[in-house]
This record gives C-alpha cells, structure tokens and sequence, in this order.
C-alpha cells in the first residue's frame, strides 16, 4: 500500500475513532436538532464540563462540529450531517439486516 492511500485511510480511522465513544454519539444525535452550547450538553450528558469540551474537541478536529463563538458562550453545531447516514448503516447491522434496511433513497449503506 503506497503513503496516499495509507494517508487516505488513517484520516478515514481518525473520523470513526472520533466517533468510538458513547458520549460523542449522543452529542451528534442532541446536534442532529440544532446547535447547542457546551453548558446544555453539559447538562444533559450529566459529566462535569470539562469531560464534555473534551469530547468535543475530538469531534471538532476531525471536522463533524463547528464552532461559533456568541459573547462568553461558544454554540457548537454538527457540520457534517452525512455522519447520521452512517449512523442509519450501524444501526441496520445491529438490527441484521441488509441493504434494504436502509433509509429510503439509499442503494446501500456502505
């Protein structure tokens, strides 16, 4: 395997180790509704705030949250909102299906 697609494919494993906790999951699912400040997901993840910005950062380096900064607060949004069709394939393969489990529309979910 040349450097390229090595490269091409620990940027792909950055993304899903990104993803890899459950925490980080549900921060994507509260922002599928809309932005959200670190304090209201603070809240509803029940960890103290640190833990959450923690989680956050690694969402935000790969590029699946944005940021906006308003006064003292900072909104993070989802800004890849693609990620929840591959939440819709794990899903799929929990339930042991197959590509006609997927979400209308979709051939497939890989």
């Amino acid at each position: 395997m040349n450097q390229s697609i090595r490269d091409e494919f620990e940027d792909r494993a950055s993304v899903l180790k990104a993803l890899a906790h459950p925490t980080r999951l549900f921060i994507v699912e509260e922002l599928s509704d809309g932005e959200r400040c670190v304090h209201e997901l603070t809240e509803k993840i029940g960890a103290d705030m640190s833990t959450v910005s923690k989680h956050l950062s690694v969402l935000k380096s790969v590029g699946i949250v944005g940021t906006e900064k308003r006064g003292a607060e900072v909104y993070y949004s989802l800004r890849m909102g693609c990620v929840l069709d591959f939440f819709d394939c794990i899903e799929a393969v929990i339930r042991g299906g197959d590509d006609s489990s997927c979400p209308p529309g979709r051939s497939s979910c890989g």
